[in-house]
């Protein structure tokens, strides 16, 4: 232990000192600086706010920005984006919040009259400041932005300032009553549910004086009093009305008072400066609900508002940072410096800025799940850029089937179910990497589910339920929405959100309806998913009764309603057209590469008479066994072709050698006839690769010549649509499903699409349902065969697979052996290049043997096993005679 606590102070002061001699972007500098204000009820406390200036780089007179940081953090949290600001030409003051970092004061949850006084004082003294460029009123040039903590500042203090012109809030909160409290029957945080781990966390990050992170170890001013000891560096206010509903687990009417004023939705018909509010589709503490009451609240003052949904939040995702500085600066190159788009009105339909950066009324992105992780970015059409609310520009009603059932509350509310673990490695700060889980407890909760889908269904918004709760008094309850993919595969909770709802049943009743509003999601559900509609108890998040009780929950309606986006429909409708695009551009590059290539290519090696050396072509099954080193007899190049029709492969003295001279094939000649399955064998740097690259014509050859079905290869040959292959690994959009991949493919190849044989490729390959979920999902065995489906498409006569059990367990490669045996029984033709002998002997007819670039051997399977010497009383194996023919053998 004391070793483990000696290394995590090294780091910490590692860390540390990194941070204090790490550079700043050139020609940024900032200067740190205490400001004394003025602030509470009646302007009577006096407190040190610790402030970083970053001027603009060229000292000219620049627009200003205030940059707002998360819960728990400080003004270091902002240094890399203030840095980026003022290195593209603002002039930038970073803060640290009253009761933050090195700033004095009590934590006042961004009440009007502290954390906002605050920040119009630090406004008063940037007007002073010489680098900050002033409006013809006399008034600086503003904007703030901020996350979370930090977005409510910026919208509050727009609201108490009109010196504000431009502001850009965060996953940020609307009514922090609401979401400490929420209720999905619409009944307000009265009647809501205790979101009790957010709030441990929130006010666990402002009391008892835990460090928080490595700046804790420079930034603690001085001890904590007594009084902060119990409240931390909250108001003695907020600290007692914390322990007051933490004890009951209900919001009183105080506590609603208190966390209202600090909420945006109280003052949002104040704010005049244009507004991009950006919120994260995966948040548990502010979801997408909050920016959605403050888009409206803002917008019906005539306010331009503009909102991005992003794929992030509280609970994790940290793929976005770039874009979401880029929407933050073209908002205030807009509005700041009148730069890009030359209106509001502009801005909303859509224009760019000079960088290129949409500035649009609602925007979203979506996860396009490319290993290691990219976004694809989707905007609401301009005909359609009016930001359609939870509630979707359409619904559909999917129909729930199910029986009332039974559910009970567990004696203390434990064991819980688990939707989200909140604050893993992101809390309050505005930062990634949160845990989302979903597991419900026996018992405690009731299932509704639909028939499989037809088709895809995109859900953009809040779907809605009616339910029907059978009992007496007041019912905690958890509503969620599952996507459930099959029997094998996990059911999916998006985003990890859940509905957390009261139910007061009236005496003598017996029972209530209640519509519930689901969380507001982004999710596309595939085809042959269901959807399940889950009630449950218990919920790890909040909470809940401890009196153990037993209730009934039915369906009051037989479906849920989903809300759409016409013009956020799922691929393919959704698909750029460069998607479809790009194959085929990499087809006629390659092709060029390839002809341009030609004049410059190795000549074969020469044979005494001056002319090329080539080898025989012989039939596989009759050539006999060689040494590695036989040299071949050599006949000329251009011997006439003699080769029937009817021969899928054949190879005549190919070669192929590398920039240095080496070779990689060496005179390399064999054939391959219909219905065989050939192992193309041979160890590491044998050349196997480089010559099935030369069969598709990827690679031209220095010597020899490839040809299929008695036409010779070439880039682009007419005959290469008689054969299918994939090499070195399949290769696929990840947010596709398996069959748009499939019909991308083929759409590439510019064939008809009847001729694809779509069906017969499919039921070879054995993919089943798993063809309509996005290729993110599959496993490594899954996206081989899928590789072999598309090889198999328009069921060509000649089929080459390099390393198709790759990776595979043996389950999986048992079934590829299957469905390589079945694609050649119709006489078609199977080449497959594999290190795995004990499967090559139990898949393939007849093989080929490489050493070096040269064929070492050739004929049937079962005649070289034949042709061994038995050893320790059992038969030979492939193995055994692979090593001796390639002279490695122990």
């Amino acid at each position: 232990m004391k070793r483990t606590a000696a290394l995590v102070a090294v780091l910490a002061l590692v860390g540390v000192t990194t941070w204090l001699v790490w550079p700043s972007a050139p020609g940024v500098r900032g200067q740190d600086q205490m400001i004394t204000v003025v602030d509470g009820p009646a302007d009577d406390q006096r407190v040190q706010i610790d402030t970083t200036f970053y001027p603009p780089p060229d000292a000219g007179k620049a627009p200003a920005v205030l940059l707002a940081h998360g819960f728990g953090g400080s003004k270091r949290s902002m240094r890399e984006q203030a840095e980026r600001l003022a290195g593209s030409g603002y002039a930038v003051l970073a803060w640290s919040a009253r009761g933050f970092g090195r700033s004095t004061g009590e934590i006042a949850l961004n009440s009007a009259d502290y954390e906002v006084k605050d920040v119009k004082q630090l406004i008063d003294w940037l007007a002073k400041r010489p680098e900050v460029a002033l409006d013809a009123s006399g008034d600086p040039r503003v904007g703030i932005a901020g996350g979370s903590y930090g977005g409510a500042i910026a919208l509050m203090t727009a609201a108490h300032d009109a010196r504000v012109d431009a502001i850009v809030p965060q996953i940020t909160w609307s009514d922090l009553a609401d979401a400490l409290f929420p209720d999905a029957t619409g009944k307000g945080p009265e009647n809501g549910v205790f979101k009790r781990m957010w709030a441990g966390i929130f006010f666990g990050r402002g009391g008892a004086g835990v460090p928080q992170g490595l700046e804790a170890l420079t930034e603690r001013p001085e001890p904590l009093t007594a009084e902060q000891a119990r409240c931390g560096r909250f108001l003695p206010a907020i600290c007692e009305i914390y322990q007051e509903v933490a004890k009951t687990g209900k919001a009183t009417p105080e506590a609603v008072e208190l966390l209202r004023k600090s909420s945006p939705i109280s003052v949002a018909g104040q704010i005049k400066a244009p507004t991009l509010l950006v919120q994260g589709q995966r948040d548990s503490l502010f979801p997408l609900d909050h920016a959605d009451a403050n888009a409206k609240a803002i917008a019906a003052a005539g306010t331009p508002v503009s909102l991005a949904w992003f794929d992030g939040g509280h609970d994790g995702g940290d793929g976005e940072a770039d874009w979401l500085y880029e929407r933050t600066s073209a908002w205030f190159d807009h509005y700041l410096k009148n730069e890009g788009t030359t209106s509001p009105q502009a801005a909303e339909a859509g224009a760019a800025s000079p960088a290129g950066t949409p500035v649009s009324a609602f925007t979203l992105t979506r996860d396009g799940g490319r290993d290691p992780g990219t976004r694809q970015r989707i905007r609401l059409h301009p005909e359609a850029a009016a930001y359609p609310g939870l509630g979707g520009t359409d619904v559909t009603d999917v129909a729930l089937s199910g029986p009332e059932q039974h559910v009970v509350n567990p004696p203390g509310g434990s064991p819980a179910s688990i939707s989200t673990v909140p604050g893993v490695g992101s809390l309050l700060g505005g930062g990634q990497g949160g845990l989302s889980v979903s597991l419900d407890m026996p018992g405690q909760s009731a299932a509704f589910e639909s028939a499989p889908l037809t088709q895809p269904l995109q859900l953009t918004g809040a779907p809605t339920a009616k339910i029907r709760v059978s009992g007496t008094g007041e019912v905690t309850l958890f509503a969620k929405l599952f996507d459930v993919p099959d029997s094998v595969q996990p059911p999916t909770l998006p985003a990890g959100l859940v509905a957390p709802l009261r139910v007061t049943i009236p005496e003598g009743a017996g029972s209530a309806e209640v519509t519930v509003r689901l969380p507001a999601v982004d999710h596309r559900f595939e085809i042959g998913h269901r959807l399940r509609l889950v009630v449950a108890t218990t919920d790890m998040g909040y909470a809940t009764p401890a009196e153990p009780a037993a209730y009934r929950v039915g369906l009051a309606s037989p479906a849920v309603s989903i809300p759409t986006v016409a013009t956020l429909a799922a691929p393919p409708a959704g698909i750029p057209w460069w998607v479809w695009a790009m194959p085929l551009a990499a087809i006629l590059v390659a092709a060029a590469v390839l002809a341009t290539g030609r004049t410059g290519r190795r000549p074969a090696p020469a044979t005494a008479a001056g002319t090329s050396a080539v080898t025989p072509a012989d039939v596989v099954g009759i050539v006999p066994a060689a040494t590695p080193d036989a040299a071949p007899d050599s006949v000329p190049e251009t011997v006439p072709s003699s080769v029937p029709e009817s021969v899928p492969l054949d190879i005549r003295g190919l070669t192929k050698a590398y920039r240095n001279g080496e070779l990689a094939v060496d005179g390399l000649s064999f054939r391959v006839e219909q219905g065989q399955v050939l192992g193309l064998l041979g160890p590491n740097g044998a050349g196997k690769t480089t010559t099935m690259r030369m069969m598709m014509g990827l690679i031209h050859p220095d010597g020899g010549e490839v040809r299929i079905f008695g036409e010779p290869v070439t880039p682009g040959a007419p005959v290469l649509s008689r054969l299918g292959s994939f090499v070195e690994g399949p290769g696929f959009l990840p947010h596709l499903s398996g069959r748009d991949n499939l019909h991308l493919y083929w759409a590439a190849t510019g064939r008809p699409a009847a001729d694809a044989r779509f069906d017969e490729a499919l039921e070879i390959a054995g993919l089943g349902t798993a063809l309509e979920r996005a290729v993110r999902t599959y496993s490594q065995g899954m996206r081989q065969r899928l590789a072999i489906a598309q090889a198999m498409l328009g069921l060509p006569d000649l089929l080459v697979l390099d390393e198709p059990t790759n990776g595979l367990d043996p389950p999986q490669i048992r079934e590829m052996r299957e469905v390589l045996k079945r694609y050649a029984r119709d006489g078609r033709t199977v080449i497959v290049s594999s290190h795995l002998l004990a499967e090559v002997e139990q898949t393939c007819t007849h093989v080929v043997v490489m050493r070096r670039g040269r064929l070492v051997s050739a004929g049937p399977v079962s005649a070289l096993l034949s042709s061994a010497v038995t050893t320790n009383g059992h038969g030979p194996r492939l193995e055994d005679v692979f090593l001796d023919l390639i002279g490695e053998k122990a």
